[in-house]
């Protein structure tokens, strides 16, 4: 098996996922309540947050889900509350407060273009598969100077569907020549690993910097690292 391109998850993957998108989950959750509390935090509960843990559950809609099943899973828990709006109107909410927050709060896991540049001195071919909208990605990974250092880059609204179908797989191999068998995908989450399964790709890595924790990811992921820094290492061994 050779590996020839890597495709990977932004959220928890590329960027921290706490440090990046807690505040925006709350802040989002907050207006679609329109200001009330207690529904800002029903609606947080419903979309995976454990206040026990305070952790977002992996495989829950903020952890995995594209903006449209978030928004989905907040109009059912608002359903017969006078906050109640369409789907619609939450999502418009969602993708506004998401794309500002991604740009002005993104935190990266490490310093993304050493890191991408000496992927690409491998020869690889590079992508992002995220279930955020593309313009939302563009925006958070843009303030790195990084967007053109990726071969591809694709959201749930890219016209490829969204995890866990393999359709993100799909487009970046026909968008890059790549057979799935020479991609490695990488993320923080169960729907990141199926969707590499369910593509058939030649391997999916786990990392522990989102919303997911080592025992979750074992035993479905080939390896599962700390973070994509470890990477290089992982690569090492693996032909390209």
């Amino acid at each position: 098996m050779a590996i020839k391109g890597i495709l990977f998850d932004k959220d928890g993957t590329l960027l921290d996922y706490y440090a990046t998108w807690m505040p925006a989950n709350r802040e989002a959750a907050l207006a679609i309540a329109d200001g009330d509390e207690v529904v800002g935090q029903r609606l947080l509960l419903a979309g995976g947050y454990d206040p026990h843990e305070d952790r977002i559950r992996t495989g829950s809609a903020l952890a995995a889900g594209s903006n449209w099943e978030i928004a989905q899973c907040w109009s059912l828990a608002l359903n017969g509350h006078r906050s109640h709006k369409p789907v619609e109107a939450i999502l418009r909410v969602i993708d506004e407060v998401f794309e500002r927050n991604g740009r002005d709060a993104a935190s990266p896991v490490t310093d993304l273009v050493p890191f991408l540049a000496n992927l690409r001195r491998r020869e690889l071919t590079l992508g992002v598969a995220t279930n955020d909208s593309k313009k939302g990605a563009q925006r958070s990974l843009g303030r790195f100077g990084v967007i053109g250092m990726f071969d591809f880059l694709a959201g749930y609204d890219s016209g490829y569907g969204a995890k866990p179908g393999p359709g993100l797989v799909q487009g970046f191999c026909s968008s890059t020549g790549l057979d799935a068998s020479d991609v490695m995908v990488v993320g923080d989450n169960l729907h990141d690993i199926e969707m590499g399964r369910s593509a058939n790709v030649g391997m999916v890595v786990g990392v522990l910097t989102g919303t997911s924790l080592r025992e979750e990811l074992e035993g479905h992921a080939d390896h599962v690292l700390e973070s994509i820094v470890e990477l290089e290492s992982l690569l090492t061994g693996v032909p390209s």
